[in-house]
């Protein structure tokens, strides 16, 4: 696995220098620098797991046949576009919420100098994709379809932000709008489709399958990742910062979280005051009063059960796939997430 993850990092830096040589447009120094610095700032800086996955991925669908070099760069090529389009959200998504930190150093808009041309630079992060593709995968049979397969992604996720700022619109802070099924509307299209359907979508192409066909794939896909979300609302509150590297703020942010949404469904008339009262403030004694509520209402229970729940159904439903190539896949995501602690 290091050695793979060597090898997705080397074709990061072809990527780059090429983007950086793009013949459609002559850059000078000043403005390939820039570029440079900008790319170079938000793009490796995660874990890489959604990019990785796409090769992880690739290669469980052939069974245990060795990859050739071509295939493990294409794979790799694929996933980062998909950190590329990771790194398109992040930016702006900060930008958007005023955040300060990200990845453990300051958001990209807040450097000296940088401020709102990081809203020109999501907007290149986005278009370097198609150039990548283009580049590498223009003579392919499956050309289209990733085309196809990324715009579609894009549009679903900032429809997804689009839900997730509209209902938590400031000085509108009402929580009777908040319910589970507007909770999952958000994280399936803000979250699911690119971090979890995404990589498996590029594999499957690349090993030649038509995405139609695997309606199934996508739905289990989807589910796992609004699994994944409640874990991440889950470890916002009760995870230690130390683990999960950065403090959470969903009860101070007024976030729609599965937390708050499972906590109304809970509450007595009493208990929905205190929510309604505390919730979404800064104030230090008003988070204290909701994370108190939290346990009185025992939500870390509550969520122990969605957790082995979840997980039986995700597994039934993989094990239903008729093809043991594809639930090896979905098996592998499955593992990397059960019972996460960051």
């Amino acid at each position: 696995m290091a050695d793979l993850k060597s090898k997705f990092l080397n074709v990061y830096s072809v990527l780059k220098s090429e983007l950086l040589e793009d013949p459609a447009f002559e850059f000078t120094d000043v403005s390939r620098q820039w570029v440079e610095r900008m790319l170079d700032y938000n793009v490796p800086g995660g874990k890489l797991n959604r990019g990785l996955s796409v090769i992880d991925s690739y290669q469980l669908l052939q069974e245990g046949r060795e990859l050739t070099e071509d295939e493990i760069f294409l794979a790799s090529a694929l996933g980062w576009c998909i950190e590329w389009l990771q790194a398109f959200f992040l930016v702006l998504d900060d930008i958007m919420d005023g955040s300060h930190t990200r990845r453990g150093q300051p958001c990209w808009f807040r450097l000296p100098k940088v401020g709102l041309i990081a809203a020109n630079d999501g907007v290149l992060l986005r278009n370097h994709i198609p150039r990548i593709l283009r580049k590498h995968f223009r003579e392919k049979p499956y050309y289209v379809d990733l085309l196809d397969l990324f715009n579609e992604v894009e549009f679903q996720t900032a429809s997804g932000q689009m839900i997730d700022l509209i209902t938590t619109i400031e000085g509108e802070k009402d929580l009777s709008k908040y319910s589970l099924s507007i909770h999952r509307r958000i994280v399936q299209y803000k979250t699911a489709y690119y971090s979890f359907y995404l990589s498996v979508a590029c594999a499957l192409l690349m090993a030649g399958e038509e995405l139609d066909k695997h309606i199934d794939v996508k739905n289990i896909l989807v589910d796992m990742g609004v699994y994944f979300q409640v874990q991440d609302d889950y470890l916002d509150c009760f995870g230690d910062p130390e683990t999960i590297g950065k403090i959470g703020t969903d009860i101070e942010d007024f976030k729609c979280s599965w937390l708050v949404v499972k906590a109304l469904e809970l509450c007595n008339e009493e208990q929905k005051k205190t929510l309604y009262e505390n919730y979404g403030n800064p104030d230090p004694s008003k988070v204290a009063k909701v994370k108190a509520l939290y346990k009185e209402l025992d939500i870390q229970g509550v969520f122990s059960e969605y957790e082995s729940k979840s997980y039986e159904k995700l597994t039934s439903s993989i094990e239903a796939h008729p093809s043991k190539a594809v639930q090896a896949v979905l098996k592998s995501f499955l593992g990397k997430i059960y019972k996460r602690h960051k």
